[in-house]
């Protein structure tokens, strides 16, 4: 809690310090307690035993007795060698209403912290649809882009659209050169994609490039050989900036970049701006980085002309050439990438990439390469994968749960949710509910899970509206909603903070979780690390709760100042949380 160490850090520095103890060496060490039951802020001892030549038990004792009666202190006590502190409820209410605490946006860029970001998530192929694993670096980002911006950080979303890799000329090729007729009997096999979405480009024309891949796989050898002749020639015309290749690659991937889109769109995500691949190759950028990689000390040519750094010199394991350049002179995608970083860190002071943890060593190779030229890394966020049950999901072969049949289903088990808890919600409302709780649930879902947490995609878990779920978060806001919309017709008692003896555990427990709101929120940006987030508004929600069961803001007719004010303070705190989270923040349910 930071308000709480705010006030402790002096009082420690002056102890430690005539001590010998140097504030460089405890002030990291102070932090937010594990459990509640031990307070809210830790200072472990044990670092300063060999220094001092006492226990640390002994240590935390002498501490603890010399330490001043504090407002904002309730106790300090010592415990196995650790000093533990617990804020002071009455303090911690009067920092509430002195508007101490931070209720943020996470729909504008208010650039309150100074702090320019620059995110980018997301940049699948544009080749098929979402689906359920591909969707979590577009979750994860978009709830970065939220949590920063909530934070105070002025921030843009970026894609980045590879345009002219093997998998869009794959589907390209396969457009130009499969009638429907070949498309179907190559994909007789496979479920035919539903009615539901033949208007939906991306689910149609992924069937194009499905086909294509069996083809490339299952052909007659000479067909083989030529189909990757054609496919091959594509992307090296597409590799050298052709602009007609470059067009026709366009036109066959951007309906289906439009549906994925719309598919992000009903979960909320959007982007500021989009930058091409092929950006970097048609105005020379790529061309110039390589002639200036080449002019390296670390740089090396293969037999076959192509060009590469020794990376191994800059302390890479393992493999530790980085190849820029084909022997044809043609660009790598990872070259482009790398003249990518140094184009954004004209844009932002901070860089936030989210990729999967298959990128790992090419994030390291174009992290060493943008060091060589002078830039700094950026910062990167893996994640590991979604499953099904029987393996990894892949467009490719078919085996995967498509996202928009996922929000079709969780709006649908939604419906039935509201219509059995509210018979009297007529069917457009019923509607308007579900789709926010079905989305809510599905976003959560993949957002309160660990991001290097792999995990297997099921049903029944990503559908949950119980308790550990979002709907749980959204029905504490509507409850506080229902709350002020009723005090407004009320005469309001003045504002008057309860003695500590007579506060409710509801009540407590509430303003602890209030008053370190911003903090979660500060280490979930920080780290970037959306699941603590997460994981504190489930905290905040159930504090909520304990709070509306023990003390009551309506009382007889009249409304109680005190609570009223916690109230409304928890409410705001949880709207602007689920807006954080890309939630809706809807006020009845």
């Amino acid at each position: 809690m930071k308000l709480l160490q705010d006030i402790v850090s002096p009082y420690l520095e002056q102890f430690l310090s005539a001590k010998g103890i140097e504030k460089a060496m405890w002030e990291p060490m102070l932090q937010p307690s594990r459990e509640a039951s031990q307070g809210d802020l830790t200072l472990p001892c044990f670092p300063f035993a060999s220094k001092l030549k006492m226990a640390p038990q002994a240590i935390s004792d002498e501490l603890a007795e010399s330490f001043p009666t504090l407002e904002s202190v309730l106790s300090v006590a010592s415990v196995n060698g650790y000093l533990n502190f617990k804020a002071h409820p009455e303090w911690l209410a009067k920092a509430i209403l002195s508007q101490q605490i931070n209720v943020g946006s996470a729909l504008k860029n208010t650039g309150s912290t100074g702090e320019k970001v620059l995110i980018e998530h997301t940049s699948a192929n544009p080749n098929g649809p979402f689906h359920v694993g591909r969707a979590r670096n577009a979750i994860l980002g978009d709830t970065l882009v939220r949590l920063h911006r909530l934070h105070g950080d002025d921030v843009r979303a970026e894609y980045y659209v590879d345009d002219m890799g093997k998998q869009v000329g794959v589907l390209a090729w396969a457009l130009a050169n499969l009638s429907e007729e070949d498309v179907n009997d190559l994909l007789s096999e496979r479920e035919r994609p539903s009615e539901r979405w033949k208007e939906k480009a991306d689910h149609q024309r992924v069937r194009w490039y499905q086909a294509a891949q069996i083809l490339r796989k299952d052909a007659e050898e000479n067909r083989k050989a030529e189909i990757e002749r054609e496919i091959g020639s594509l992307v090296h015309a597409s590799e050298h900036g052709d602009v007609e290749v470059l067009d026709s690659f366009e036109s066959a991937y951007s309906p289906v970049l439009e549906g994925m889109l719309a598919t992000l769109s009903r979960l909320g995500i959007s982007y500021d701006t989009f930058t091409k691949e092929s950006r970097f190759v048609v105005d020379g950028t790529v061309a110039e980085l390589m002639r200036t990689l080449d002019a390296l000390d670390i740089a090396g040519t293969a037999d076959n002309g192509a060009g590469y750094l020794d990376l191994g010199q800059r302390g890479l394991k393992g493999k530790t050439e980085f190849f820029y350049r084909r022997g044809d002179g043609s660009s790598l995608y990872a070259t482009r990438d790398v003249a990518y970083h140094i184009w954004k860190w004209g844009e932002s002071h901070r860089l936030v990439n989210v990729l999967g943890e298959d990128h790992k060593l090419q994030a390291k190779q174009v992290g060493l390469t943008l060091e060589e030229l002078d830039h700094s890394r950026p910062e990167v966020l893996f994640y590991s994968f979604i499953k099904l049950p029987e393996g990894k999901m892949s467009t490719r072969q078919g085996n995967v749960v498509f996202m928009d049949d996922l929000l079709e289903e969780a709006q649908a088990q939604a419906s039935e949710v509201v219509r059995e808890l509210r018979p009297e919600y007529g069917d457009e409302k019923v509607a308007s509910i579900a789709e926010a709780v079905g989305t809510a649930a599905v976003r959560f879902n993949i957002i309160k899970v660990s991001p290097e947490k792999g995990f297997t995609f099921r049903w029944e878990e990503a559908l949950a509206f119980e308790a550990g779920s979002a709907p749980f978060i959204m029905y504490a806001h509507t409850r506080a909603c229902s709350i002020a919309k009723r005090a407004e017709m009320l005469e309001r008692s003045s504002i008057q903070c309860p003695a500590v003896e007579s506060m409710p555990e509801g009540l407590t427990e509430l303003l602890r979780l209030m008053c370190t709101h911003n903090d979660v929120l500060e280490r979930s940006v920080r780290e970037q690390k959306a699941h603590l987030f997460a994981l504190h508004m489930l905290e905040l929600a159930n504090a909520y709760n304990g709070f509306y069961r023990d003390c009551p803001v309506v009382r007889d007719g009249r409304v109680d100042g005190f609570a009223y004010a916690m109230s409304e303070m928890a409410r705001r705190l949880m709207r602007s949380g689920l807006e954080g989270l890309g939630i809706n923040p809807i006020e009845e349910m």
